[in-house]
């Protein structure tokens, strides 16, 4: 299957290859994503996605093409809501920085597709050079993040962009035979933008790359009814699915 902008997110193209967006729905809930897959369940569309495919379309040349397809950004008098508004402010702050824009400068979109592990994988970059791999990020701000699970991390790592910087440049090097350094080109939408480029280390895409290998297989599996999906029963669609068995007892409760 070849794909294109116009078939890239459809049905099709989601159950031919796996993406990083798609391996780390699988990582939270098999159920879930598979659904989402198999497009019997889909996850709201929130504000903050809008937002960064408002500031991609920007870069992209595609800004007409977002607005005729999310008429919900606009008020009812025609204005911009006040995010987008923001995301305008953003834009601009970004606009006027030397570096980040060199770093934006590539050709934008590229969608490229390989082999991982034996499993298909397609990836689209934001802005591919030919001496580097770059990802735009639109971030709350850049305060590293803690979660019971990990602790304390970088808001880089919390997200797993490390992870998807290793499948890009991995699918990156089989269709060059390049292998790249990974950045991320990132602004905040605090009341004062924040702007930053980091390069993602070598060390961490090797180590999620190997992640990443391991796993897709058995997700790949999932996605062709190969192997039956485990439930998380904490996401919304395992509350929308749950069929109740029998009463639980009080005693379940305590930890």
């Amino acid at each position: 299957m070849k794909l294109t902008k116009r078939n890239y997110f459809t049905r099709k193209a989601n159950r031919a290859f796996l993406s990083v967006s798609q391996f780390k729905a699988f990582e939270k809930c098999q159920a879930a994503a598979l659904a989402e897959v198999n497009k019997t369940f889909e996850r709201e569309k929130t504000t903050a996605l809008l937002v960064g495919s408002y500031i991609d379309a920007y870069f992209e040349g595609s800004m007409q093409a977002f607005i005729n397809h999310n008429p919900e950004i606009f008020k009812r008098g025609g204005c911009l809501k006040a995010e987008y508004l923001q995301a305008d402010h953003i834009i601009e702050r970004i606009s006027r920085d030397a570096l980040f824009m060199q770093y934006m400068s590539g050709k934008k979109q590229v969608i490229l597709t390989g082999t991982i592990n034996g499993v298909d994988v397609k990836i689209k970059v934001d802005s591919l050079l030919p001496d580097k791999i770059v990802d735009l990020k639109i971030m709350r701000d850049f305060a590293p993040v803690y979660s019971q699970e990990y602790g304390r991390q970088p808001w880089f790592e919390s997200w797993q962009y490390d992870l998807q910087g290793a499948v890009y440049q991995e699918i990156v090097r089989q269709n060059t035979g390049e292998r790249l350094p990974f950045y991320l080109a990132a602004a905040t939408k605090e009341k004062v933008c924040d702007i930053d480029i980091v390069h993602i280390s070598q060390a961490s895409l090797d180590f999620q790359l190997e992640r990443f290998s391991h796993n897709a297989p058995l997700y790949d599996a999932i996605k062709n009814g190969v192997i039956a999906p485990d439930r998380c029963e904490a996401c919304d669609y395992c509350k929308q699915t749950k069929v109740l068995q029998a009463p639980r007892e009080s005693d379940e409760f305590y930890f």
